[in-house]
């Protein structure tokens, strides 16, 4: 069946007669004759006229077969095109098995792991994402081996909303060293503080050492230093110290300066 015959049937189905389809054409009841006669063929535009009116496709009206469906590997679909919300990178060199910066995130949760790790879920010696964890970790929940900064942090030196390490600084901070708007601790210091050895604050409670605006403890110095020897401050604050790291005492002392400006 060449085309002519398969105008004449597709016209025929729609209960068409020449005079109507050369109307809704804009053509002349004569073309549609020629063209079924075999002796004119209709141009582009009309050919893609009539496709669409008869809802058949080009290659159907032209040479009577239908386009071939692609092979579902060349379908194409939204999955198919890359994310443009994510965004990766993986260094070429490697140190134990891990890229040196991989950097993995987006719209999602991407997990990144390299030396240097930057995602929404990092691991690394340096991490950095939502969820950080390694040597140094910088995230909303950071946990660092050795530092960690984030609004949830633990590791030896805590920094964030909540920190929790040997070290902790942070609005409620938790561990050996902390100072925290809320700091609980072995030495502490901040706005509510509670302490076994060393409490530093606007209200401090400790077993050995307090010292605040309200302080209870074994030894207590009431803020404002006012009138108090300030050497007999730091002298407490030294012997309660006895054993821990050199900077546990110079950084009460600063806390306590600070209370006293």
């Amino acid at each position: 069946m060449d085309f002519r015959e398969r105008l004449f049937d597709l016209r025929h189905q729609a209960g068409l007669s020449q005079e109507e389809l050369a109307n809704l054409l804009g053509v002349t009841r004569q073309a549609v004759q020629k063209w079924e006669a075999g002796t004119s063929h209709p141009d582009m535009d009309n050919l893609v006229s009539l496709a669409d009116y008869f809802k058949v496709s080009l290659d159907y009206l032209v040479t009577g077969r239908e386009p071939s469906p692609l092979p579902a590997s060349t379908i194409v679909n939204n999955y198919n095109y890359p994310n443009p919300w994510h965004f990766e990178y993986k260094s070429k060199h490697t140190l134990f098995g891990l890229p040196l910066v991989h950097v993995n995130c987006g719209h999602g949760i991407h997990w990144a792991r390299g030396i240097v790790a930057i995602g929404d879920i990092a691991t690394g010696v340096v991490a950095m994402g939502g969820i950080a964890v390694g040597l140094v970790s910088l995230g909303a929940l950071s946990l660092g081996l050795l530092l960690a900064l984030g609004a949830l942090s633990v590791g030896i030196i805590a920094i964030g909303a909540a920190a929790i390490g040997l070290m902790a600084l942070g609005a409620m901070a938790f561990g050996i060293m902390t100072l925290g708007a809320l700091s609980i601790g072995v030495y502490s210091a901040g706005g509510a503080v509670i302490a076994s050895k060393v409490a530093i604050g606007g209200a401090a409670a400790s077993r050995l050492l307090a010292i605040g605006i309200d302080a209870d403890g074994a030894q207590t110095f009431l803020l404002p230093l006012e009138g108090l020897d300030l050497e007999a401050a730091k002298a407490a604050i030294d012997a309660a110290c006895q054993g821990a790291p050199g900077f546990v005492p110079w950084l009460l002392k600063l806390f306590l300066f600070a209370e006293m400006s």
